[in-house]
């Protein structure tokens, strides 16, 4: 399990609205009812619910053990019964060359073909051995976002139709160029003001393509890491270090249309790297490296939804004792949020300057320099 050992990689999202009176009450009510319920017999091709997540059988949720602190933390199971493919077509040919023998007909019509299918993956179904998956939430209902582990576009498909279900209430992937754009975001989540005052926000988003926001962070991320030997100042967080490691995934254009570039190599030897962006491409993916004092964070960032991958946390120290178990649990939820407040507030910066006057005048003639080095 990512979020209490080991790496993570997860998906932010935030809660549209307010949260209910007695939420105490209702979350409670919400997760015990929607828990993971195991029908074996059931020839449902996916099964669903929530679990406790230091002991994934646990579906009762007895004594409020979701609770951490100020977090609510659990699992969501998701089983699947997997029928290969290959399976599946030389059985649908073998009950229709059995349909045609017994009825004396020569062809098959389009609707006859489709119930046959239909039918024979029902019953390869009912056979086929469920394939569980587990994934962990972290909720904090004080800030209203919930960390879901998980980054595939299908899961986490399930995961918001179950959550509001659940809970009533919608989720949305939290993209920072879009709260900040919005003016939706505190002074103390955006860096300690750095949008301008008087800098009409509600026209920011609108300065490029949302897709390339992140894509643009991430590769000005390259050239400030560069710019003081990977020493970035963060308002309110002092001097951090953030190093471009091992791999860097440079794309332009999108979906069969897209040219994209994988890089390998070490932070400074990343020749080809530049070369892609001269020709126009941006950072998609790349393995990060973030420092503070004694503390070092590794992720691989992937940049058009602002997720986190193989996030590793700074080394602290493993008990065994119920009573500091709660307290490592906490210490690791905010570890996590330390890496997730300074990658937002490194697009804070990025963001005032690249919707500032600064940007033409300054940043980008920087950056070229930068690239043709």
């Amino acid at each position: 399990m990512g979020l209490l050992k080991g790496p993570w990689s997860f998906t932010r999202y935030r809660i549209v609205g307010k949260l209910p009176e007695q939420f105490n009450d209702f979350i409670d009510e919400g997760l015990k009812k929607n828990a993971f319920c195991n029908i074996a017999r059931s020839a449902s091709e996916k099964t669903l619910g929530w679990t406790s997540l230091e002991n994934v059988l646990d579906t009762d949720f007895n004594y409020a053990k979701y609770k951490c602190g100020a977090y609510l933390i659990f699992s969501l199971r998701l089983d699947r019964r997997l029928v290969p493919s290959s399976l599946l077509k030389l059985e649908v040919m073998e009950a229709e060359k059995k349909y045609l023998t017994e009825s004396g007909k020569k062809r098959l019509y389009r609707h006859e073909r489709e119930e046959i299918k239909e039918r024979v993956q029902l019953e390869l179904q009912s056979k086929a051995l469920n394939v569980p998956s587990f994934h962990e939430v972290c909720w904090s209902p004080a800030h209203n976002t919930v960390f879901f582990g998980s980054l595939s576009p299908k899961i986490m498909e399930d995961f918001e139709k179950h959550f509001k279900e659940s809970f009533l209430m919608t989720l949305q992937p939290f993209l920072p160029w879009e709260s900040l754009s919005a003016g939706k975001v505190s002074e103390s989540n955006i860096a300690g003001g750095t949008i301008a005052a008087g800098h009409d926000r509600s026209d920011a988003g609108r300065t490029i393509n949302p897709i390339a926001w992140g894509r643009e962070f991430l590769t000005w991320l390259w050239f400030k890491s560069e710019e003081r030997n990977g020493i970035i100042s963060i308002p309110e967080m002092g001097e951090n270090e953030v190093l471009f490691l091992q791999r860097l995934v440079l794309t332009s254009g999108e979906g069969e249309y897209s040219d994209t570039v994988i890089c390998h190599g070490l932070h400074s030897d990343m020749r080809e790297g530049k070369e892609a962006l001269r020709r126009g491409k941006k950072i998609k993916e790349a393995r990060l490296r973030i420092s503070k004092d004694a503390n070092k964070w590794e992720l691989t960032f992937k940049a058009d939804q602002f997720q986190f991958q193989s996030l590793k946390l700074p080394t602290i120290m493993d008990s065994n004792e119920e009573a500091d178990r709660e307290g490592q649990n906490l210490e690791r939820i905010y570890l996590v949020e330390r890496a997730v407040e300074t990658t937002d507030r490194l697009f804070a910066i990025f963001f005032h300057l690249r919707t500032s006057p600064q940007w033409e005048k300054e940043e980008l003639a920087s950056m070229v320099k930068w690239m043709n080095q």
